[in-house]
């Protein structure tokens, strides 16, 4: 009795297996070369493996990196690594494993990705993808993934050129050209703050001008010879021997002792 029943957990363990799908994958199972039964997620089957197996697709945003060359409008070469960031409607799973398979990142999302940006850097400057330029190729070639993937139950998130690697004489060039500009910027503010300074200093000489100008126009001779008067008056009252120059209006001293 014993010896029948492990003969028959054993029959029964090597003719079952087990497959777990988990959070964020949807599974569907494949008997005798076809799709069968409805997509799964979150849960446990046992199945026959020589007859049936699971296939297993995530459904949460998934990182394609892919390395390639790409050529821009003059005709050079330039090496992009990217990210190509991804997701699949659960609800379009079983179409995908039909009409694609399980390789849905080899033979479709990579060619059509390799086209789409083949198609956009062919129309920008070697140089704009250093620049801010690089976010309108990488929108553009979202909008031309979404045409042809969309459709077919992917959704692309996002598309991130992470780095472009130009020719060696290009990238000098460029190095060169942001060099000068950053000269040029430097010494637009140095002469900005020397503008600055002369236009400083033309206020302050206005200033004393007008200041002078007032003073001037204020010193009338009716108060030239007032103040005159008040100077002899102070000097009367000095006890200290003194030359004294005059017209009579204006005072001048010459000390000769106390």
């Amino acid at each position: 009795m014993i010896r029948t029943a492990s003969i028959l957990l054993l029959l029964a363990m090597t003719t079952s297996s087990c497959v777990v799908v988990r959070q964020g994958e949807v599974a569907m199972k494949r008997r005798m070369g076809k799709l069968v039964g409805k997509p799964i997620t979150e849960a446990t089957r046992l199945y026959n493996p020589f007859v049936s197996m699971y296939l297993k697709v995530p459904v949460r945003t998934t990182n394609l990196e892919v390395n390639l060359d790409i050529p821009s409008k003059e005709g050079l070469n330039i090496r992009c690594e990217t990210s190509i960031l991804y997701k699949i409607e659960k609800e379009r799973v079983p179409d995908i494993l039909r009409e694609v398979g399980v390789e849905y990142e080899r033979d479709l999302i990579s060619p059509v990705f390799r086209s789409a940006l083949a198609d956009v850097s062919s129309k920008f400057m070697a140089k704009d993808m250093h620049t801010g330029e690089r976010s309108e190729i990488e929108a553009a070639v979202l909008g031309k993934m979404m045409e042809n993937l969309g459709p077919r139950g992917f959704v692309i998130e996002a598309v991130l050129m992470k780095r472009i690697v130009l020719p060696g004489a290009l990238a000098t060039a460029i190095e060169a050209k942001l060099s000068a500009e950053q000269e040029a910027q430097r010494m637009e503010f140095v002469l900005d703050r020397e503008r600055q300074e002369a236009e400083r200093q033309r206020i302050a000489a206005e200033g004393v001008r007008d200041a002078q100008k007032i003073v001037s126009e204020g010193l009338t001779p009716e108060i030239l010879r007032f103040e005159a008067i008040e100077a002899f008056k102070l000097l009367s009252n000095s006890n200290n021997a003194k030359v004294i120059v005059t017209n009579p209006e204006t005072p001048l001293m010459i000390k000769t002792g106390d």
